[in-house]
């Protein structure tokens, strides 16, 4: 049986992986405030990647 994410009760299939619509709903408001991100690379190293030597991204093809 899994487990609800947010309080580890059993879940409940019509709230599937959650146990009741209250843990849904506290799941999709950590969404939608930012509490849950996604990992990437800081902005400096993404814009080093981006722009390494010897290649002209600004070129249109």
């Amino acid at each position: 049986m899994i487990s609800c994410p947010i309080c580890a009760r059993p879940s409940a299939p019509e709230f599937r992986p959650f146990c009741s619509k209250r843990c849904a709903d506290i799941d999709l408001a950590k969404w939608l405030t930012g509490s849950y991100r996604v990992p990437a690379a800081p902005d400096d190293e993404a814009e080093s990647i981006e722009n390494e030597p010897g290649e002209d991204r600004d070129t249109a093809h």
